[in-house]
């Protein structure tokens, strides 16, 4: 096997079907429209760590509440926002994996420990 990434056929893949959830170490705002996610430990300043999601990123990020999948998410947002089901899920792959990339989505601890 090579040391690089992973074809993103098969990252994508496994993003679907784990559980994720937001991180508990991240704190939301909403302030003028927006939802604002701040990391619980960032200092009072620290503005590179401010992320900023539209309407529909809010959306997921409350709906990550609780653990969902992709498809899961895939799923609601092509009904709550009726778009086809094809474009909700390469949406979400797209942004939940940008999410978990920079620490806002975790893998469920029911489900980590499940594939343990």
């Amino acid at each position: 096997m090579g040391d690089g990434p992973l074809p993103t056929t098969f990252r994508d893949e496994t993003l679907r079907s784990e559980m994720l959830v937001r991180s508990q170490s991240m704190v939301a705002r909403y302030v003028d429209g927006e939802t604002l996610i701040v990391p619980a430990n960032a200092k009072m300043g620290d503005l590179a760590t401010v992320f900023s999601f539209n309407g529909t990123g809010a959306w997921i990020w409350e709906m990550l509440e609780t653990s969902r999948s992709v498809s899961q998410l895939a799923k609601a947002l092509a009904t709550e926002f009726q778009v086809e089901s094809s474009r909700a899920e390469q949406d979400v792959v797209e942004f939940v994996s940008e999410m978990k990339a920079v620490g806002l989505v975790e893998i469920a601890a029911g489900a980590a420990m499940a594939g343990d």
